[in-house]
């Protein structure tokens, strides 16, 4: 879990209500925009425990997303099996070793301000887990995904703790379902580019 106003600085974010029915089209749009323009292996490390209902954000939206077997995406963290502040330098260790060159796209809950409650924010950069109870964890991320789940500035922990459950199941549903939008766009983000390409050559000879 990270303070949104200790997000490294990103060129470019996007942030929109949860409920917002434009929500999958312009935010699978704008990620889209951002990825490579050559094939990598896409990982997404969904950050956070279950032991807290605020902070299980990362696994619940691991566990849906899993659950819709997406082609082109590694998932980490997972009800069963999440990625949280014992275990991240081990798994930042495993993607490295396992995955050649890959882009990863982190997913993390976060506290902001009242009126940013409900929130999806992404950005271009890593995000800094741990950050809002002053944990030194590595940053992970080429891109990130974060929900607002509640208010930040005074006991972040027990505000984790007191979240309600609802509010992060539908943000995890909404985060899982606009990365399965984005797997499905891989292969044509891809393929595209290698077909006008092969046109060029074939009209310069």
């Amino acid at each position: 879990m990270n303070l949104k106003k200790r997000f490294s600085q990103a060129n470019e974010k996007l942030r929109m209500p949860h409920t917002d029915p434009e929500l999958f089209q312009s935010m699978s749009e704008k990620i889209t925009s951002w990825l490579p323009e050559f094939p990598h292996e896409y990982v997404v490390v969904c950050i956070g425990t279950d032991r807290s209902t605020g902070d299980a954000l990362g696994p619940l939206t691991g566990t849906l997303l899993s659950e819709m077997k997406p082609r082109h995406m590694t998932v980490y963290g997972t009800l069963h099996e999440p990625v949280h502040a014992t275990n991240l330098v081990e798994y930042t260790n495993f993607i490295k070793e396992k995955h050649r060159n890959p882009y990863i796209i982190a997913v993390d809950a976060c506290l902001g301000q009242t009126t940013s409650v409900g929130h999806l924010i992404t950005g271009k950069g890593p995000l800094k887990p741990g950050a809002a109870l002053n944990k030194p964890l590595p940053s992970v991320g080429n891109i990130h995904i974060t929900g607002v789940v509640n208010i930040s500035g005074f006991m972040e922990y027990s505000v984790l703790q007191n979240t309600r459950l609802s509010i992060v199941m539908d943000m995890s549903e909404k985060i899982a379902g606009l990365l399965n939008i984005i797997d499905q766009r891989l292969k044509y983000h891809f393929s595209a580019p290698a077909i006008v390409i092969q046109q060029e050559k074939q009209q310069s000879m």
